[in-house]
């Protein structure tokens, strides 16, 4: 990369870091953000585009004082906030022993309390870098089955599945409305809960939770569900976990993953405009590796030979996201992932999902940098729009 083109990652970075936070979130993130109808809400709010980094907890007892709300996390909002990020989404944890399982253990590494606490920390951190916060109550499977095929197997398992996960919920969005985090997530991939005859245990729970939580609410479905889902209705945002194929043949050019990422684009739109609210991509991300955007979902601790390939992962984020730039309906994005502690090398391999410091980091910095069409009107005209109408960079 030319020493040009760098300068203008810097600049950018730089004019995020120096911009002010959005007058409708000024002072304690108290203040609520409310929604109006309409695909282009976010937009009407003119509280500007999410431009987000999910921070995974480090997920290991053997780590401690390098979670949540340790003096290593304020490293890492620290370089979120100059990369220019304006939110970040937390993960809040809890444990289910198998896929039949009728009860969540709220234990993960450390007791419930001292993970409640160290949530508490570091979304007070996080507000103080002027930085947003999505919460985001995931599960742990310990078998490592993906939570989305849970099936307690009988109507009486699934009620007491339902009870054991509106406690695990309400829990943390006790914890979201008392910090004053600015957007909760209902649920992460739960497709057996959220797309058939067992959703109403779901819309019930969402009714539950409005009533403790008075931010904003989403649900991360999965990419390849989210059209199935029924419970976007009880939501002022449509998430979703956006871990898109861009195609499916090795070797594939950046053309072709463009081609890809418009044809995503054309059904997000769809998405927005049939249940008229705006879509947000609660996680998107490519491992660092050839073929990125070819099965991405694929966990890294899994892989075998792989060959490290950075620029196989910085093209798949431009593909996806550079044709939603001019998007309306489209309130943004959180970056999966980067980790509590920056230095802490041991959370994935070489070849996993983080940018930092890859390739891939500069795509994302020049993306936080760009102006994006539901960005409102505190956005800086003479700043980022001056630089993306040049044409230097990827956006």
């Amino acid at each position: 990369m030319n020493r040009a083109r760098r300068a203008w990652f810097a600049l950018g970075a730089f004019l995020a870091f120096a911009l002010p936070a959005s007058s409708a979130f000024a002072g304690h993130a108290a203040s609520r953000l409310t929604l109006g109808p309409g695909a282009m809400a976010w937009r009407d709010a003119g509280v500007g585009t999410i431009r987000g980094l999910t921070i995974g907890p480090i997920e290991s007892s053997l780590h401690p004082g390098k979670g949540y709300g340790s003096r290593a996390f304020a490293r890492t909002t620290e370089e979120a906030r100059r990369l220019g990020a304006n939110w970040v989404s937390l993960t809040a944890f809890g444990r289910i022993a198998d896929l039949h399982a009728t009860g969540i253990d709220p234990t993960f590494e450390a007791p419930f309390a001292e993970n409640r606490r160290a949530v508490g920390r570091a979304i007070a951190e996080a507000h103080r870098r002027g930085l947003r916060v999505l919460l985001v109550p995931h599960l742990w499977v310990e078998t490592g089955e993906w939570r989305g095929e849970v099936d307690p197997g009988t109507d009486e398992g699934w009620k007491r599945w339902a009870e054991s996960y509106r406690r695990h919920v309400l829990a943390w969005a006790r914890v979201a409305e008392s910090e004053g985090a600015e957007m909760f997530a209902v649920g992460i991939e739960l497709r057996s809960f959220a797309t058939g005859v067992r959703a109403p245990l779901l819309s019930s729970i969402i009714a539950d939770v409005r009533r403790t939580y008075h931010g904003l609410l989403t649900y991360a479905a999965n990419w390849d569900d989210v059209f199935d889902t029924v419970v976007l209705g009880d939501l002022d945002v449509i998430g979703l976990n956006a871990f898109f194929p861009l195609d499916t043949h090795p070797g594939a050019d950046l053309a072709a993953l463009e081609a890809g990422g418009r044809d995503i684009a054309e059904r997000m739109r769809t998405l927005a405009e049939t249940w008229q609210k705006p879509v947000l991509f609660t996680e998107m991300g490519y491992t660092t590796r050839t073929d990125a955007a070819i099965e991405p979902w694929i966990w890294p601790d899994t892989m075998k030979s792989v060959v490290v390939d950075q620029r196989a992962q910085a093209e798949a984020y431009e593909a996806l996201l550079s044709p939603l730039v001019d998007a309306p309906w489209f309130a943004g994005f959180f970056v999966w992932r980067i980790y509590a502690d920056p230095d802490d090398m041991s959370q994935e391999a070489e070849w996993g999902f983080s940018p930092r410091g890859k390739e891939a980091e500069l795509v994302v910095r020049d993306a936080f940098a760009a102006r994006w069409g539901a960005d409102g009107a505190w956005f800086s005209p003479g700043g980022f729009a001056t630089r993306r109408a040049t044409g230097i960079g990827l956006f």
